[in-house]
């Protein structure tokens, strides 16, 4: 029976369209379901949006609209923005979704039975825009004196009556949570957010009163929940939290949350001490990767430099954008992008390197072998490119994606990329044609094994066009997950099956830039 594997995205705000961020999250996501299906993992993959909230409320009335009416117009353009960018999630999930709304009231009566849920007052300062409260002592002072929170956002003094969640009940097992291997990656997050329990946890305000968009308290009249409460939740919405059921006895706890660096002490510091007083099991990973800049600066709106990821993907194409992201950035830390580093990267590694192996292997098989495989005998030159193919995709890119090093596991892919072309270059089988027929075709299907190998290795990254690349080769569809790279009998089959291939059309075009960059 296969493994399961439950991954999540952060489910994205929509008071407005959707950004770069939001497509770099969910991408790599993405690469990592089409992963660890791959691997042969039953995979659960959950994004969506969280629609509840002051700050949702207040765009809605800025704009002369329902909360309601907002969300379901934003909440379409991220669901339209993650079908374009070929994003193989199992559930879009929305927080006005009516078995969210059960699933926070049930979660909110299990923390409430455990004794963790107190009606109190609340006065310190909120940041709408972080949709967070702050201690004095985290703000810090804005360029005309006024305060600040530490993520330079605008905060306001509030007060009302509010129930709070005992979490500083909940310090020391968050600590030994904190420091078990493996649970927050990477290590620079872990020490941040040792170091803020370690400050001393306050009491939680989990409810509002000052509005009413968001899941409604459980007999406490005019209390809405405190948004992150609603939002987490959402992680055990989407496996059947609190009816229970298959998806739940197979997926949770979630195999991996990953999440913007920005919203990590909400990941591992609330929401385990949440799961704790409610008696859930604890997810097994939160992984927070950095930011994506534009230049090298945050973009912002005033800066009028927000990049629109649909317009990106229509210029430059979904697989192009999904491969630049991924290799360009060592995931984790922060990384810059240009419409003009995605063109000359993609037309290089993409295009110049894989695209041209493919195209040219296959063209001379079709040319000068009427397309059809043979019996060969192989060369020392032979083997030893294939065991350097081979290990850079069944062994290193596998183990790197493992770890979510996606850079690192593609510099391995592109490694062998490129013995394949200096590969090309020695033997030269154009010259071979002349002189050794029969040594021409072995250097040819030494290339078309190892051109297979590539794209079954790549499929999480560029899916089309790996699929492109695999059905020109005229692999069987059921024969391309990572368990068919140790596959040592798939060649001679497709020889005694008398396989032949049909003259191949490029699958990687060159990239132009544009003489303007998508705004």
């Amino acid at each position: 029976m296969a493994e399961p594997y439950y991954l999540t995205t952060a489910i994205h705000y929509p008071n407005g369209k959707p950004h770069i961020g939001h497509a770099y999250e969910t991408i790599a996501a993405d690469v990592i379901a089409r992963f660890q299906r791959l691997r042969g993992r039953e995979v659960r993959f959950q994004t969506g949006t969280d629609e509840h909230g002051l700050k949702m409320a207040q765009k809605a009335r800025d704009l002369g609209m329902a909360p309601r009416e907002l969300a379901d117009e934003m909440s379409g353009h991220f669901k339209e923005l993650f079908d374009v960018l070929n994003i193989s999630y199992d559930r879009f999930i929305r927080t006005t979704d009516a078995d969210h709304h059960n699933a926070s009231q049930a979660i909110w009566q299990a923390m409430e039975a455990k004794g963790d849920l107190y009606l109190d007052r609340y006065e310190g300062w909120y940041s709408v825009r972080d949709e967070a409260y702050y201690d004095e002592k985290e703000l810090v002072e804005g360029e005309g004196g006024e305060k600040l929170s530490p993520q330079g956002t605008p905060v306001e003094w509030t007060e009302e009556e509010t129930w709070f969640f005992r979490l500083s009940n909940y310090a020391e097992p968050l600590l030994a949570l904190l420091n078990t291997p493996g649970f927050l990656e990477p290590a620079s997050r872990r020490n941040e957010m040792i170091a803020f329990v370690e400050r001393g946890l306050q009491d939680l305000s989990v409810s509002r009163t000052s509005f009413d968009w968001g899941v409604k308290v459980p007999d406490s009249d005019g209390h809405v929940m405190y948004v992150w409460v609603d939002a987490l939740t959402n992680y055990i919405t989407g496996v059947g939290y609190p009816d229970g059921g298959e998806l739940w006895d197979k997926f949770w706890p979630a195999d991996l949350h990953l999440i913007g660096k920005d919203i990590v002490r909400f990941h591992t510091i609330y929401w385990p001490a949440f799961l704790m007083s409610a008696g859930l099991a604890l997810p097994k990973k939160v992984f927070g990767h950095g930011f994506l800049l534009n230049r090298g600066v945050k973009e912002s709106k005033s800066l009028g430099n927000v990049t629109d990821p649909m317009e990106l993907a229509e210029r430059f194409g979904v697989d192009a954008l999904r491969y630049f992201l991924l290799a360009e950035v060592t995931f984790g830390q922060d990384g810059s992008y240009s419409a003009e580093a995605l063109v000359n990267k993609v037309n290089a590694e993409l295009a110049n390197s894989f695209g041209n192996l493919a195209q040219r292997t296959l063209s001379m098989i079709a040319k000068n072998m009427d397309g059809t495989l043979e019996r060969f005998d192989s060369s020392v030159d032979d083997r030893a490119l294939l065991v350097k193919v081979h290990e850079a995709c069944a062994d290193i890119l596998p183990r790197e994606f493992d770890q979510l090093a996606f850079s690192i596991g593609i510099e391995a892919w592109l490694r062998a990329v490129y013995a394949c072309n200096a590969y090309v270059d020695e033997q030269a089988p154009w010259a071979l044609k002349k002189t050794d027929p029969e040594r021409m075709k072995a250097v040819l299907q030494t290339l078309f094994i190892a051109i297979r190998d590539l794209a079954i290795a790549i499929q999480p990254v560029v899916p089309e066009k790996s699929v492109a690349v695999l059905d020109q080769l005229g692999i069987p569809a059921d024969r391309r997950a990572y368990a068919d790279l140790s596959d040592d009998g798939w060649f001679e089959a497709l020889v005694a099956g008398g396989h032949a291939i049909d003259p191949p059309k490029p699958v990687f075009p060159r990239l132009e830039l544009p003489s303007e960059e998508p705004a």
